[in-house]
């Protein structure tokens, strides 16, 4: 019997009510990481995609929909560089990837279309999402295509990836993902059973964790970093995926896809894995965009009265702001820090940083007089701004 406490751990009788969610989930994101394509060595194992095929088919013949989020193509594509040493520069990972993600489509087109099913490919970069126009094509795009009874494959375009443009794992790009099509469920297939309060790879007395009601600072401080060799992500990139998706209202199951049946074992009447839950007061469908898509550009450090009035769902003001740090254009979001230095809110800014921190701890009324030109009395406002410490969540009306 589990034990509830602080972490957001929560009773046997509360998963197996919980559970039942999962299993009715109609929108559903995969996440099927190197590891298990690959089975950890070289090239890719098309049996195994076949066999998850089979699955998610299955799963459609019930009426559900399934985006699947895959990597590999690097791991696919090492091979054809007929390199014989590890990849040594992003050049080579994009040529890998370039090589690689044809192969990696080919398996899955064979795999579902053997079923008589089509998939569609879909390659996004971070800029897809922070775009808000191109955030919202990408949406379009991928709701027709599961209205229209195709599955899409989602992977980040490796090709063109440069650290300003990617995801930097699947894990991810899954959440943002379950964000674009309005998932109920995201599936993470990885190498590991679920989530433990310590790394079970190291420590044999690590208690494994079936439910977790909110990603704490607790939570957290469980993921230990555990990876694959040829995955990007460890179980850090796994919380984060989990407190992204709990955003949108979206449920998180993590699970060991090695499993004989990983994805069908889901939907069975007995949980496995981790549950992440999602929350039950969801952030509006632009705030998502704001908190989980966009990348952060600078801080902005606040003072005791300031990170009040954001916990009570004010604006932002200049005067509550101690120093600004980063550069930044008007329109980017920043993050926002408490007096001790913790991130209690992500939003928008009205100034860049340059004018921002000239007229930080001032009012409003000096800003023309400062600046040379009357801006706007917020520096973020309030319909711009979400709050991102979820264990003092409260929807800003």
């Amino acid at each position: 019997m589990m034990e509830s406490n602080a972490s957001g751990l929560m009773n046997e009788t509360r998963l197996r009510q919980e559970w039942q969610a999962v299993v009715n989930a109609r929108r559903i994101v995969i996440k099927i990481g190197s590891n298990l394509l690959t089975g950890g060595g070289e090239g890719l194992r098309p049996e195994w995609i076949a066999a998850r095929a089979a699955e998610i088919v299955g799963l459609m013949a019930t009426g559900r929909r399934v985006v699947v989020v895959t990597s590999g193509a690097v791991a696919a594509g090492r091979p054809r560089l007929k390199l014989n040493r590890p990849l040594a520069s992003v050049q080579e990972k994009q040529a890998a990837a370039a090589a690689g993600q044809g192969v990696l489509m080919r398996h899955y087109e064979e795999a579902f279309a053997a079923l008589g099913v089509y998939v569609a490919q879909a390659l996004l970069t971070r800029d897809d999402v922070e775009n808000r126009q191109r955030y919202l094509n990408a949406r379009d795009t991928l709701k027709t295509l599961l209205e229209l009874g195709l599955v899409p494959v989602v992977n980040e375009n490796d090709t063109v990836m440069t650290d300003e443009l990617k995801f930097g794992d699947n894990d991810t790009l899954s959440a943002n993902v379950a964000d674009l099509v309005d998932a109920d469920l995201l599936i993470l297939l990885s190498d590991i059973d679920g989530l433990y309060d310590s790394n079970p790879r190291l420590n044999p007395d690590a208690r494994f964790v079936p439910l977790v009601e909110q990603v704490t600072p607790e939570v957290e401080a469980m993921a230990g970093g555990v990876g694959s060799q040829v995955g990007k992500g460890g179980m850090a990139t796994k919380i984060k995926a989990a407190r992204m998706a709990a955003r949108s209202g979206c449920r998180m199951v993590l699970t060991n896809g090695f499993r004989d049946h990983p994805i069908s074992e889901v939907f069975g009447h007995e949980p496995v894995g981790t549950l992440f839950l999602g929350q039950e007061h969801h952030l509006p469908a632009r705030k998502r965009w704001i908190v989980n898509a966009r990348v952060g550009r600078g801080e902005l450090f606040l003072d005791a009265g300031a990170s009040a009035a954001l916990l009570a769902g004010k604006s932002l003001l200049a005067k509550g702001i101690l120093a600004v740090t980063g550069e930044f254009a008007r329109g980017a979001v920043v993050h926002c820090q408490d007096p001790k230095g913790q991130e209690l809110a992500k939003g928008i800014v009205n100034y860049n940083s340059s004018d921002l921190a000239c007229i930080a701890g001032r009012h409003s009324r000096q800003f023309e007089g400062v600046l040379g030109y009357l801006g706007a009395e917020e520096v973020i406002h309030r319909d711009n701004l979400v709050l991102t410490r979820e264990f003092c969540f409260m929807p800003l009306k």
